[in-house]
């Protein structure tokens, strides 16, 4: 409720800066989307070991072709009130060059990112809602959902200058990407 000439509060919105004032917690993961403070735990061992595969399917084929690379829980500082740090990224090697801070943060939109999702509605909420808009809106031009439980990965590609899904695929089935020439393999491999 406003007071009559008095504009409505505006609400508030986190910022880098205030997560560099919290308490360092190494099982805590804090991130920010639009201002808002999600704070999650360690995952899951099970999340874990489908994102360590990935990353390795991801390094093997990377390692073969030279077309770029992937990292394991990067830094992803799009601005001061949008600040992620997704399972797993795929970045080539000339977009690497332009989006990489001093720091060795990713500044800019990775061609690929890879969220395995943890238990809960937030989490959930946090990466099929709040991510997809946001990696969507900073031009990330594929994004995978992993679903380790149920072993099975939505894929959301650029069309029409957002990311849509046009796939979800179960661990009978073989995973690829325009992105990633001759990559190639089973998503039951990734658990």
């Amino acid at each position: 409720m406003t007071q009559p000439g008095k504009a409505p509060l505006s609400p508030l919105k986190w910022t880098s800066a205030d997560i560099e004032l919290l308490a360092t917690d190494e099982w805590k993961r804090y991130e920010i989307i639009d201002g808002e403070l999600f704070v999650t735990r360690a995952p899951h061992i099970g999340h874990q070991g489908a994102a360590g595969r990935i990353y390795a399917k991801l390094l093997l084929w990377s390692e073969e072709t030279h077309l770029g690379q992937p990292f394991l829980t990067p830094g992803l500082i799009f601005s001061d009130v949008d600040n992620v740090i997704p399972d797993i990224v795929w970045v080539s090697n000339g977009r690497l060059a332009e989006i990489v801070d001093p720091e060795g943060h990713l500044t800019g939109a990775p061609e690929l990112i890879v969220e395995v999702l943890s238990a809960g509605i937030t989490n959930e909420r946090r990466d099929r809602e709040a991510k997809l808009k946001l990696y969507s809106l900073k031009g990330v031009q594929e994004y995978w959902i992993v679903e380790w439980r149920s072993q099975q990965v939505e894929v959301y590609r650029r069309q029409n200058s957002q990311l849509q899904q046009v796939a979800t695929l179960l661990s009978a089935d073989q995973i690829s990407s325009p992105l990633l020439t001759g990559f190639q393999c089973p998503v039951k491999s990734f658990f």
